[in-house]
């Protein structure tokens, strides 16, 4: 918010290995959750499944049924194979960035940023991670193979950073600006304002094909539907729900449906992108906040902020399975998934510290002190061979 294992897959062994010779050339005890009076599963949202032409540009996609499929465990691109591995914290309150081995779960490193800084983000090219420093109006680049930072941009209102599936563009969430503006992926020039009659746009995801992206706008309740070719806003519609503050966007394994996080409405959103007729809510958690994938496609972790929890929700079966609590509650908020899959890292956004979390037992691993505010941190490197923005969404 603003101021503030392995699974059996239908894929074979060939096609594994066509995905790591895709990947070689790349270059550039548990509680079960009921929602509140209700099932814990939503009906499914069954779009009829088509196969569209990609984002003039976008890598081909590896598996029409996953859109996860290069973010196996482990499945590093040779472009980022030889960064140390690392959790970059921003500390919003602080402007800093606290960076934790993870292997010691110890802040090895602080780095001083901009004013404010929101979120880590890595680029579609995978060679850096910038820093949003939202009321710094500019982003700070840091190198992921030494750690060390760049010269700031100057960008105005940098709340969130996103990149098109083709690389093509970077797309700025100005929040307080009520802009989504598409810019150079590398130098970060403008290349085209797009306003928004809606207020605080913050968080996104695209579609399998690339050709759309849907995107939260917190403050006045309501999502966008975004043509990402022609840069132009082609949908939006207020959530049912009075006072909803939509989060983060995450797109399923199958490319049919999109889940939205609501802190107001305590859960997530299900929506049919293709349609964008109106979503339907399953009730997650107090707070709900963060959505993460799992390295195995099977299920996603969403951050329950306001109750110091994290939901498990298995695609498979439609529905919530477990919930995990922090023993000492907290203010789990954003964050990522290891590269072998099996430590969610979040953000303590009330808290000033970070936790990890065993993704097969829920067990918290550790609680590490950092600064002030801290809310969009990632973990990197990550498998994938381009990212999409955020704290990390891969593909």
């Amino acid at each position: 918010m603003h101021p503030t294992t392995p699974f059996p897959t239908r894929t074979t062994a060939l096609l594994a290995g066509a995905l790591l010779a895709l990947l070689a050339g790349c270059g550039s005890p548990a509680e079960t959750t009921q929602a509140r009076g209700t099932d814990a599963a939503v009906p499914p949202v069954k779009p009829e499944k088509t196969v569209s032409r990609g984002l003039p540009g976008m890598p081909p996609v590896l598996d029409p049924d996953d859109v996860y499929a290069a973010d196996r465990p482990n499945l590093l691109s040779p472009t980022v194979r030889g960064f140390p591995s690392r959790v970059y914290v921003p500390n919003t309150n602080s402007n800093t960035v606290s960076v934790i081995d993870p292997t010691t779960y110890r802040v090895i490193e602080t780095i001083p940023v901009g004013a404010q800084p929101q979120h880590v983000v890595p680029s579609w090219d995978l060679k850096t991670l910038w820093v949003n420093n939202n009321r710094g109006h500019t982003l700070t680049p840091i190198d992921p193979a030494t750690g060390v930072a760049g010269k700031p941009v100057e960008v105005h209102d940098p709340y969130n950073l996103y990149f098109t599936p083709n690389g093509k563009y970077a797309v700025v969430m100005a929040s307080l600006d009520r802009e989504l503006v598409f810019r150079d992926p590398h130098t970060m020039d403008r290349i085209k304002r797009v306003p928004v009659s809606c207020y605080g746009v913050n968080h996104a995801d695209f579609s399998a094909d690339g050709r759309y992206f849907i995107v939260s706008c917190e403050f006045s309740g309501e999502l966008l539907k975004v043509d990402t070719e022609k840069m132009e806003v082609i949908g939006q519609q207020k959530l049912p729900f009075g006072g909803a503050m939509p989060q983060d966007v995450k797109i399923s394994p199958d490319g049919r449906t999109f889940y939205i996080a609501d802190m107001m409405a305590h859960g997530m959103w299900v929506l049919d992108g293709e349609k964008f007729t109106t979503p339907r809510l399953l009730p997650t958690g107090k707070g709900c906040h963060g959505l993460y994938i799992g390295r195995d496609s099977r299920e996603m972790y969403i951050t329950n902020r306001g109750e110091g929890s994290v939901s498990v929700f298995d695609f498979k079966q439609n529905e919530l399975t477990r919930k995990w609590r922090l023993p000492d509650g907290g203010s789990p908020d954003m964050g990522g998934v290891s590269a072998d899959g099996n430590v969610l890292w979040l953000s303590g956004r009330y808290d000033s510290e970070v936790y990890a979390i065993d993704t097969r037992s829920g067990e918290q691993l550790a609680r590490i002190a950092v600064g002030s505010g801290p809310h969009g941190l990632a973990v990197y490197p990550q498998p994938g061979r381009y990212s999409l923005g955020h704290t990390g969404i891969f593909r």
